[in-house]
């Protein structure tokens, strides 16, 4: 039964518990067990007497007295009830299992006492079995001692004769022995010849001086003609390497010297293997591979030099794959030589497999592999470089219509066909099912992976240097900057920066959907250093260069114009300049520029340009300028219309709404030359500035800036932008002129009439 006391350490189950229990009681085994379990001591301390009635119900020395009369003083009413229930239900538990027990006992009482039974018929009978047995051994043994009894003479006599006929056998083949060692020479049958001659000469050894001399000189005779054979035969290259070895283990047995033979077969073997790596025609691996295993059966101490001499044969051959890398081979074509090379290694490791020549063709297959793929990416980048660097150029020539349109759509083409057939290439290296590229699939995919992610940061760098700036490209290189704009084509810049576009746009999605279709898995590397190929950090990258190449390529020709410009307003004295009698050279310069910009741009970026001509501009300034009210203004005295178009200028900047010049520059026609034309302008501006004007100067300045405006609306649409920039030209040319009398209309419109004729009479296919 279960303490109540709850301060015992917890034991087996109850089950096992009351098993254990009622085994010791039935058996009575061992009686001191129960009262050593439960001591009473004599003298016990208190705690434990008043634990100890409750406690010993399940010893010897329970009292039942003494354990009612504490359960009645501990326990109420509910609780002896309780009590008693358990208890009740723990004597049927254990009556149960007694009885079970005695019934389990029983069944195993009675089989034993069948097996008992069983045993002793079946020895009944043995007895007299095994006297009869013995009784007819000893008469076959009584019986067998008297035929060997009778026989022992005889047998005697015939063992004498045969030793001697033995004897006589052996003398005669030592007489044979010149005559079959001569016919084993003309049959070419060395082998028996050395079997027979080794056979005999322990007789020589010890009877070839006296009886069997003669013998003895004939037999060794043809054996020394044996072994010449045998010498001939070895150094014979007709003569198959089986043969060959045969004769040197032949050699062996007869004590022939073999030390010398096996250096020259060795160097014999090395002229081998080299003309095997020159020529491969000229022998095959599986005859390297037998005349292996021949030398190690020869020689078996040349284990180490034939180990050297596989590794030199392997790594010289790789390193002919190596050298044919720099050809930009197929990968079907690498993939042949490789499995070649891994099928050779398997062979020879079969014979020398200390060699180890699997594990290193496996190490050096992935190096090969691995510069296979960066080597085709680094052809694909430079096919792309000389694309783009045979760019033609505006500076020196006039391009055809559409050569800068050609030019870029074979950027492209070269860029997005070069990595889909690189992608095709890749494909069947990881497309075989042979057991070196499956060991090496998921770091092939790796490698792919982290090529193109390579690759498309070195071409963006490639990109930098092709334009003539580094990344770490800073406005404050001004100097610096001057210098490479006269060696870049700035054609060149606007296609890298419309083909960054491209990549980003194009290229690299149909990349990525390649990688995901035909090169997944991998991972090698993944978890550790993140994934191979990140699009997005690529994307990122060409949206960032495209939109620093876009600004270049404004900043190149904005500061080509701006010398143009610089050189108009620093070369003249405003202060002394002449009346004006037409449109400055200098305005003509300037278009031409313009048109420069334009043929560039509409051959490289998308969209229209709104070409036309203002036919009636200046029709429609002259009707404007002839307005009655203003020629009544103008001509008022010159100081005061002076002072008073200073001052209409100064309020009308106050209040006139503010118009957002710079704008963020898209990929297109229109925007790129509306910031060229706007940067120029600008650039015009802060010249205008920085000199002093007369009045006729600032007449010049009024005159080129309106024929200015009606030609350049051909160019943009934003002609309230170009407008308000002429018009800041003007009023800084006004503020910086000593008498800002400008040119009465009437003249004004006269003079960029005559521009005009001028121009149609030059270009008469211009309308």
């Amino acid at each position: 039964m279960a303490t109540a006391g709850g301060a015992a350490p917890p034991a087996m189950d109850d089950k096992a518990r009351r098993t254990r229990d009622l085994l010791a009681s039935f058996y009575n085994t061992d009686p001191s067990a129960a009262a050593a379990a439960a001591p009473s001591p004599a003298w016990p301390s208190p705690t434990a007497a008043s634990a100890s009635p409750l406690d010993s119900i399940n010893s010897t020395s329970f009292d039942p007295d003494i354990y009612m009369n504490v359960l009645v003083q501990q326990s109420n009413l509910e609780g002896l009830l309780q009590r008693h229930v358990k208890m009740a239900a723990e004597i049927k538990n254990l009556d149960t299992d007694l009885q079970m027990l005695v019934y389990e006992n029983y069944n195993k009482f009675i089989s034993a006492t069948d097996t008992i039974k069983r045993m002793k018929t079946n020895i009944v009978g043995m007895e007299v079995n095994m006297e009869q047995l013995l009784s007819k051994i000893t008469s076959v043994q009584s019986r067998s001692d008297t035929v060997n009894t009778s026989l022992f003479d005889k047998r005697e006599n015939i063992e004498k004769l045969h030793r001697t006929r033995n004897l006589l056998r052996k003398v005669q083949f030592i007489y044979d022995l010149p005559t079959r060692l001569n016919k084993c020479i003309k049959t070419e049958a060395y082998a028996d010849a050395v079997r027979f001659f080794t056979g005999a000469k322990p007789i020589f050894e010890a009877y070839g001086d006296t009886s069997f001399q003669d013998c003895k000189k004939a037999s060794e005779e043809a054996i020394n003609l044996v072994m010449q054979h045998l010498q001939a035969k070895l150094y014979s290259d007709s003569e198959p390497i089986e043969a060959r070895a045969e004769a040197v283990v032949l050699l062996k047995q007869l004590n022939f010297p073999v030390d010398n033979l096996k250096s020259n077969l060795l160097e014999k073997l090395e002229d081998c293997l080299l003309n095997f790596q020159n020529d491969p025609t000229q022998a095959s691996i599986g005859d390297i591979s037998k005349t292996f295993r021949a030398y190690l059966i020869i020689f078996p101490d040349s284990e180490k030099r034939l180990i050297e001499l596989a590794q030199a044969l392997f790594s010289n051959r790789y390193e002919t794959v190596k050298e044919n890398l720099r050809k930009r081979i197929p990968s079907i074509d690498l993939l042949v030589m490789l499995r070649s090379l891994w099928e050779d290694s398997t062979s020879i490791d079969e014979v020398i497999p200390e060699a180890a020549l699997p594990a290193f063709s496996l190490e050096t297959t992935r190096d090969i592999i691995r510069q296979h793929i960066a080597t085709a990416f680094l052809h694909l980048q430079n096919e792309i470089s000389d694309v783009l660097v045979r760019t033609p150029s505006t500076s020196n020539e006039k391009l055809e219509e559409s050569q800068l349109q050609t030019a870029m759509e074979t950027s492209k083409i070269k860029v997005l066909q070069g990595c889909i057939d690189l992608l095709q290439e890749f494909h069947h290296l990881i497309d075989g099912n042979t057991e070196l590229l499956v060991k090496l699939r998921d770091l092939i995919i790796d490698w792919v992976q982290e090529g193109f992610q390579d690759f498309f940061q070195k071409l963006d760098g490639h990109f930098h240097m092709l334009s003539g700036r580094s990344k770490s490209f800073s406005q404050e290189s001004s100097g610096m900057e001057s210098v490479q704009i006269d060696k870049v084509s700035t054609a060149l810049v606007l296609m890298l920066a419309q083909l960054c576009v491209f990549i980003e746009q194009t290229a690299i999605p149909k990349v990525t959907e390649e990688l995901a279709s035909s090169f997944s898995g991998g991972g090698t590397h993944s978890y550790e250093y993140g994934p191979p190929f990140v699009p997005g950090e690529i994307c990122r990258l060409y949206r960032s260069s495209g939109e620093n190449f876009l600004h270049h390529y404004i900043n190149m020709k904005t500061q080509k114009i701006s010398k143009l410009l610089n050189k108009r307003f620093t070369t003249p004295v405003w202060i002394k300049h002449k009346e004006p009698r037409e449109v400055n050279m200098f305005v003509d310069l300037l278009l031409l520029e313009f048109n420069g910009v334009v043929s560039e741009v509409k051959q490289i970026l998308p969209g229209l340009i709104r070409r036309h001509r203002h036919s009636d501009s200046t029709g429609s300034t002259t009707s404007s300028r002839s307005n009655p009210m203003r020629e009544d203004m103008l001509n008022r005295s010159n100081t005061h219309r002076s002072r008073s178009q200073f001052l209409e200028n100064h309020l009308a900047k106050l209040f006139e709404q503010k118009m957002e010049i710079f704008t963020k520059v898209e990929y297109t026609q229109e925007s790129v030359i509306s910031a060229v034309l706007k940067l120029c302008l600008k650039s015009l501006q802060e010249f205008v500035r920085l000199q002093t004007f007369n009045r006729s100067g600032f007449q010049q300045i009024q005159l080129d800036m309106e024929f200015l405006k009606s030609s350049l609306k051909e160019f943009v649409d934003d002609e309230a932008a170009i407008s308000f920039l002429l018009k800041e030209v003007n009023n800084a040319a006004h503020e910086r002129c000593l008498d800002p009398i400008p040119l009465e209309p009437p003249i004004l419109d006269k003079l960029i009439n005559a521009k005009l004729a001028k121009i149609k009479d030059q270009s008469p296919n211009m309308q």
